[in-house]
């Protein structure tokens, strides 16, 4: 996909977040006004109801007052300034998933709740690396969930890579043994795990993600190398208590936030980056196997903010 035609995807897929932040920023300056206290209140509340959060609507206020208090502002003027502290914010954790591990193969999980995305995710992040000419392997590791194995291959066939699988209720440790073993035998740049997601008995799954964590360290002490949390926007300010649990029981060491076509609660993702700093490496925003792409803020903060 050219550049040209991910950013009018990009644009269409964050239409109802930015479409909510230009509505909720409309009382503030309909012509022109002065960025005073009360507006900057008026500023920081349609901020907070585009689910960016109080800690980035507070800091993005400061910044405007620090920068504009006092002086006249238009509704276009106002806009260009939110993407600007928007990009602040987003700029930093901006951190495309990199292939550098050696020996290889890099070893990948990637977690989140069901729903959320993952399997698609998965596949998609695959493709991605293909697009770099790296070999790519996945290994069927939710083994809990009904079907997710047969998904998960069929993703897998849809994106052209190999994928390591076991039965039903099988052990996953068992089988990311298998995989890196593969991998590593067959010359695989990345090999991307799946895992459970279920969130009802954190015990269970810690227990779990601690036996793969085991596994692996026994072939290669540095895997696994990334543990991606995939994020379904569509829940708004409740993704953020998944970063909480998935940070606890599996130490997430980066983001992928998806569906962003499909809702009004993309602000959620500045939010993300304002309270725990973490890597985001890519947004989704279709269906399609070329709908993820690395996170680029500046672009993304001028979608949410509505500046074309």
């Amino acid at each position: 996909m050219s550049e040209t035609s991910w950013t009018q995807r990009l644009f269409g897929g964050f239409a109802k977040t930015s479409e909510r932040l230009t509505a909720n920023l409309a009382g503030v300056s309909g012509g022109s006004a002065k960025l005073d206290n009360a507006t900057l209140d008026e500023v920081e509340d349609a901020l907070i109801m585009s689910d960016l959060g109080p800690a980035a609507a507070g800091r993005i206020r400061a910044r405007l007052a620090e920068k504009r208090f006092g002086l006249e502002i238009t509704a276009r003027e106002l806009k260009e300034a939110v993407a600007e502290e928007i990009a602040a914010i987003l700029r930093p954790v901006a951190k495309p998933l990199e292939v550098t591990a050696f020996p290889r193969p890099q070893v990948i999980l990637v977690i989140g709740v069901n729903g959320s995305g993952k399997t698609t995710t998965i596949a998609k992040l695959a493709h991605l690396f293909m697009e770099d000419d790296y070999g790519v392997l996945l290994a069927a590791g939710d083994t809990f969930r009904a079907a997710a194995i047969g998904q998960l291959a069929t993703w897998a066939e849809r994106a052209g890579v190999g994928i390591v699988k076991g039965p039903e209720g099988g052990d996953p440790a068992a089988i990311v043994f298998d995989a890196v073993k593969q991998a590593t035998d067959t010359g695989i740049d990345a090999l991307i795990v799946d895992t459970a997601g279920r969130l009802q008995n954190k015990k269970e799954l810690m227990e779990e993600l601690a036996k793969i964590r085991r596994v692996l360290g026994r072939l290669n002490p540095e895997a696994p190398h990334d543990v991606v949390l995939v994020l379904d926007a569509t829940n708004g300010q409740n993704a953020l208590s998944q970063i909480d649990v998935f940070k606890e029981v599996a130490g997430v060491t980066g983001l992928i936030m998806t569906k962003l076509d499909g809702t009004a609660r993309g602000g959620v993702l500045v939010a993300a980056a304002e309270q725990y700093g973490l890597p985001i490496h890519a947004i989704g925003v279709g269906e399609k196997m070329e709908d993820l792409r690395p996170f680029d803020p500046d672009l993304v903060a001028r979608v949410i903010a509505g500046v074309a």
